[in-house]
């Protein structure tokens, strides 16, 4: 399995790339990953890389992107924090691998039993921590608002994962006039994934730009 260079790049449409890493994730959990030479890899992206998508993921032990997509070196950005929340920095990261480098997808990947949205569901307060639990809270706010489920249930964390994974895909395109402008023009694609530890399976539960 060779990874990308710039002419398969070019012709990816946002609609192959999300195509791509659903199908790396049915090889990913039916371990039938793709058999690659990873140094090959390295000899084949040193002069430069050519990644088709751009994932925010949870630094989560459990989500390395790369493993769930089964994606090889050169082939996807991946940029990784508690909670896959979204702040200038990466706004920045994301302009850079769709605007410069040519990644034609956006995904924010959240996950099941997220220990950080755990964190900001109990109110957590710790440090730096504290701060970041705070970009999570509006997503809290809203599912409470919405539920009758009590702070100790499980399901609230799950729901609120959810929340948060849809919010944050709406504050790029807030945030970010670069890829708006994009999104608007059809350049790229954007979509939102929860990923479950129990199963390893990626369920995407919105997408745009990604039906050309």
């Amino acid at each position: 399995m060779r990874t990308h260079n710039k002419e398969s790049q070019a012709t990816v449409t946002p609609k192959m790339a999300l195509q791509f890493l659903k199908e790396g994730n049915h090889r990913f959990v039916n371990n039938l990953k793709f058999n690659r030479n990873l140094l090959e890899q390295v000899n084949e992206t040193r002069e430069g890389q050519w990644p088709f998508a751009v994932i925010l993921s949870c630094i989560d032990s459990r989500t390395s992107a790369e493993l769930i997509f089964d994606q090889g070196l050169g082939d996807i950005f991946s940029i990784r924090i508690a909670g896959n929340v979204v702040n200038e920095d990466i706004l920045g990261s994301m302009e850079f691998a769709c605007k410069v480098a040519g990644s034609k997808l956006i995904v924010v990947l959240g996950h099941s039993k997220c220990g950080a949205i755990k964190g900001a569901c109990s109110g957590v307060q710790m440090g730096n921590l504290t701060g970041l639990l705070k970009k999570i809270q509006p997503s809290v706010d809203k599912v409470k608002g919405q539920s009758h489920t009590s702070d100790e249930d499980p399901q609230l964390v799950e729901e609120v994962a959810r929340e948060n994974v849809l919010r944050q895909v709406d504050e790029i395109a807030k945030r970010s006039d670069l890829i708006q402008e994009m999104l608007q023009q059809g350049k790229i694609g954007i979509a939102a994934g929860m990923y479950s530890v129990e199963t390893g399976e990626v369920e995407f539960i919105y997408e745009k730009n990604t039906t050309n």
